[in-house]
């Protein structure tokens, strides 16, 4: 019978017996207030072709029971499932319990014949072991639509994720109506082209890529979420990636001057002026009408990636400092930050924002900024969305005060590839660092997976990168770290992916048996050539040759160089290459405009004479596993 509970998240106390209940219809006892939930359960069970009614009577085979004296062991998400011989209970304080144990339900469905499911015995007494459960789309950079949210939704809710994070606003769309602003959505929702092949290549669709939602949209999604006891939390981008709407509405902006939306990614340095009044204002008015629309309680107001060029060239922010005794830039944030969190606490809302709000410099862009103190302090009510940086920098945002959902971009981020980050690593992430003191353990609400969209323009980009890695962030999530089992999910994953792999939900992974992934990383933080490459057009690549120890042949690959890419734009490049097993390889690192050999410089790492061949290029061996290449770079040598 325990072969059965192939349950994803798996529940946090489980009692199996040997009995099985098997159904030909069901009869639903219900308290009136569970509408929804029934509903859900009837869904359910008429997928596999029985009928459901509502039981009047004593005559019940299922009964849903709102029961406050649960709190204390359900909490408000957590249910008590029992499945006898004869019926089956759902116990809850609250009716997200009550769905949350129809999702279990779902799970230890059995149909063993037409016309009859089965269900194990079982007693599952299990709440969350955090609050927040996350899943972030980005529509700015790749706009969806609805129905890919109603599908996200719905995968989410079988998970067990309660948040919906999503990401709105960036420079490169507006995706949100604002009525009061009606060229955000008339300008900034449409650019003239997209980007491809990565934020250094000079290569574009060549179509223009457009779309927004309606405030009616909007509450059409809100309401779909809410019966699946989703919260939906908005992102606004403020102060940076403001491009879109500087677009629409040129005054917004530092420079004051057209510009379009932006058909390139990256770090961009539009940046809205925050010390003219009238974009506070219109910051502000933008607010009012997202809080009007979202019952969340929440908004996030972004904040990440700020370069303050175009602050520092400001004749008009130069002279604000001076008004306000304002001595450096990550301060002008910080006072700004600090208005909006004033506002969105008068209309009962709380503020969240990534780890920049806080000041600290965690971009080598700003690294002179990081030298000084910082003078303004954020307010303490500030939801802090942990996704860059030590773990000493989350700790100082804890002893601030603050609460974090934890969302470490080197296990959380969807786009990253397969080979940066596995479904087993994404398994093991923790929330809670290790060695933080328990009294601050509260402080961190939960965590949430990103899937940032410069780079999945299609439905089935999307669901490639998403499953299956969001179900082990649905069990990081929910089971609680003491019953993790990575062996134990891989085997549940195998039927909760049956769910997915006739679908579009899923893609498989497929790598060639007798090949292995090599991963290279290469840091470019000290380097002389770091500032070309982060300021337009210039590209890193690796080329070189393999030997085939199995056939003895030599084998080319500059054809098919690998470009390396700064994903998070730490300094670090990564690339990935497929490369026969047992085999030697040898390669170069290329700085140049398109990855030619022409005009070309090559890059040697810090202890690169230790690593060289007589040909100046590395040399490794690969063997029969993935394995991972990282160096440093140091001196340059044209060739």
């Amino acid at each position: 019978m325990i072969a059965q509970l192939n349950l994803i998240p798996y529940p946090n106390n489980v009692d199996i017996h040997k009995d099985t209940l098997k159904l030909k219809r069901l009869n639903v006892k219900y308290n009136l207030a569970l509408k929804n939930e029934f509903n859900e359960l009837s869904k359910l069970i008429k997928e596999s072709g029985l009928s459901v009614t509502e039981s009047k009577t004593i005559d019940y085979n299922v009964e849903l029971i709102l029961d406050d004296n649960t709190m204390p062991i359900c909490g408000n998400e957590g249910y008590l499932l029992d499945i006898t011989k004869n019926k089956i209970s759902i116990t809850a304080a609250k009716s997200a319990g009550i769905f949350f144990g129809i999702q279990t339900l779902r799970q230890l469905k059995i149909e063993t014949s037409k016309g009859v499911i089965s269900f194990p015995s079982v007693s599952i007494q299990d709440n969350p072991q955090f609050k927040w459960r996350a899943f972030m789309l980005d529509e700015s950079r790749h706009f969806k639509g609805k129905e890919v949210v109603y599908d996200m939704l719905d995968q989410m809710s079988l998970l067990k994720m309660n948040v919906f994070h999503w990401h709105l606003t960036d420079d490169q769309g507006w995706r949100i109506e604002i009525k009061k602003y009606p060229l955000l959505t008339e300008i900034g929702s449409y650019r003239k082209d997209t980007q491809i092949n990565g934020v250094k290549s000079d290569k574009r669709t060549g179509e223009p890529h457009s779309g927004f939602y309606t405030q009616e949209e909007i509450k059409e999604v809100i309401a779909y979420a809410e019966k699946k006891h989703i919260t939906i939390i908005p992102e606004i981008e403020m102060p940076g990636h403001a491009t879109a709407a500087i677009a629409s509405y040129p005054w917004l902006g530092t420079l004051d001057k057209l510009i379009d939306v932006s058909e390139t990614f990256g770090i961009l340095p539009n940046i809205f002026n925050v010390t003219d009044p009238a974009v506070n204002t219109f910051l502000e008015n933008v607010l009012q009408e997202v809080i009007d629309l979202f019952p969340s309680k929440i908004v996030h107001i972004g904040g990440d990636e700020v370069k303050f060029g175009q602050w520092k060239e400001s004749e008009m922010v130069t002279n604000w400092m001076e008004d306000h005794n304002i001595s450096s830039y990550p301060d002008i944030q910080i006072a700004f930050t600090n208005r909006m969190s004033k506002f969105i606490e008068s209309k009962g809302y709380r503020m969240m924002g990534w780890n920049d709000i806080l000041g600290e410099n965690l971009h080598h862009y700003n690294v002179e900024e990081g030298k000084k103190e910082n003078n303004e302090k954020l307010a303490q009510s500030a939801i802090i969305h942990f996704w860059k940086g030590s773990q000493e920098l989350m700790i100082s945002a804890l002893e601030k005060g603050h609460e974090v959902v934890n969302s470490q971009h080197n296990y959380t981020y969807l786009d990253y590839d397969y080979n940066s980050i596995s479904l087993e690593k994404a398994y093991s992430f923790s929330p809670i660092p290790k060695g933080i003191d328990k009294n601050m353990e509260s402080q961190i609400l939960g965590l949430g997976c990103q899937m940032w969209s410069e780079w999945i323009p299609t439905q089935e980009d999307l669901y490639r990168q998403v499953f299956p890695r969001i179900a082990a962030y649905a069990e990081v999530g929910w089971t609680k770290t003491e019953h993790k089992d990575f062996r134990r999910f891989k085997t549940n994953l195998e039927t909760v992916k049956q769910n997915w792999e006739s679908t579009a939900y899923y893609s498989k992974n497929i790598k060639n048996d007798d090949s292995v992934n090599v991963t290279f990383s290469v840091d470019m933080s000290d380097s002389p050539y770091l500032k070309d490459l982060e300021g337009g057009r210039e590209m890193l690549t690796l080329s070189g040759t393999f030997k085939n120890v199995n056939t003895g042949a030599e084998e080319y690959w500059h054809a098919d160089s690998v470009s390396l890419t700064d994903s998070d734009y730490n300094g670090i490049y990564t690339g990935t290459k497929l490369v026969p097993k047992n085999s030697t390889l040898s390669f170069l690192l290329l700085k140049s405009p398109d990855g030619s050999w022409d005009n070309h410089i090559k890059i040697l790492s810090t202890k690169s004479c230790e690593n060289l061949t007589s040909e100046k290029n590395y040399n490794i061996s690969v063997s029969s596993e993935d394995i991972q290449v990282a160096f440093k770079a140091g001196d340059c040598l044209e060739l």
